[in-house]
């Protein structure tokens, strides 16, 4: 099975979480990794080191949409690298056009498209080459259908970041190409845990880069204590929610508590944002409506401390 990766690796550590679900998982070929959202190839270089501690240098990766495109509603921004990275990571840019060309040849050689980034970079590909999203088989972190279930964080589309950091691009992907959606609403469900980490700083320098980001995330973020009181669902010890590596392994067939749905919806803008509404006259989406979030948790720290 092939695979591509569209990332935008660096700020919120389930990309790195994710990529690192990709390199631990048996019988697939990552035919490239391509960066969206980048700054001046900052993300790009960090996409780069964790490939290289993890002794695959062999994958092609390249810098896509940068935030000085004017995509995105807000700056996108990225944490201290001192406490997130263990030395200074160079940046690593190049023209936007390479990332384009290693997306059109991972579809052209029948790889799966995982976005969990804004979807930039694939409005871009859809532009140069029209109509080649349309046969893509394509997966995508982001969606807002139906709000999350009680016991777990409230939140409404507005943080659905992947979809409205750019609503331009969401708009266009979404409507000209037939991806599986996998919405914000079970995404978190799913947790990385500081039970997690021991496990981690064991699994070799990748998973020593986890465990330190996961540390710096925790303190910066306090998930736990923001979290503990109000949603009963997440474990006691949450310290992020593991959207992207969920995305990555639901398109490599991870079926294991996933309940997935066709639902005809209509894409519409209100007040700046983005909507996803059910209708009868909707174009049709395959959407994951239900997922058992412990037990994926559990399936990738499973996975990447093999």
């Amino acid at each position: 099975m092939k695979v591509h990766l569209d990332t935008d690796l660096g700020g919120d550590i389930d990309d790195i979480c994710a990529l690192a679900l990709l390199l631990h998982w048996p019988g697939i070929e990552i035919t490239g990794v391509t960066v969206v959202g980048d700054d001046k190839g900052k993300r790009t270089g960090y996409t780069r080191y964790a490939l290289n501690i993890a002794g695959r240098n062999d994958i092609p990766v390249a810098a896509g949409a940068d935030v000085s495109g004017g995509f995105y509603r807000c700056e996108l921004g990225l944490p201290q690298e001192n406490r997130y990275w263990p030395e200074p990571i160079p940046s690593s840019p190049n023209p936007p056009e390479e990332a384009i060309e290693l997306l059109k040849k991972s579809i052209e050689q029948g790889a799966i498209i995982v976005g969990i980034g804004p979807y930039t970079n694939l409005y871009l590909l859809d532009t140069k080459y029209p109509g080649i999203l349309k046969n893509a088989e394509l997966f995508l972190m982001g969606g807002y259908i139906y709000p999350p279930r009680s016991g777990y964080p409230q939140w409404q589309r507005n943080l659905d970041f992947n979809v409205n950091i750019d609503i331009k691009s969401a708009k266009h992907v979404l409507g000209h190409s037939s991806p599986i959606l996998i919405p914000l609403s079970v995404t978190v469900e799913t947790s990385m845990r500081r039970s997690h980490l021991g496990r981690l700083r064991n699994a070799g320098k990748l998973g020593q880069l986890l465990a330190r980001q996961a540390e710096a995330f925790a303190e910066d973020e306090k998930m736990e204590e923001r979290f503990r009181k109000t949603c009963r669902g997440l474990p006691e010890d949450h310290i992020n929610f593991q959207h992207d590596p969920l995305a990555c392994a639901i398109a490599l067939g991870y079926k294991d508590g996933v309940e997935t749905k066709e639902l005809p919806l209509i894409l519409e803008e209100k007040d700046g944002w983005l909507h996803e509404r059910i209708h009868d006259a909707g174009k049709i989406f395959r959407v994951v409506t239900r997922v058992d979030g412990p037990k994926f948790s559990e399936f990738w720290v499973n996975q990447v401390t093999k």
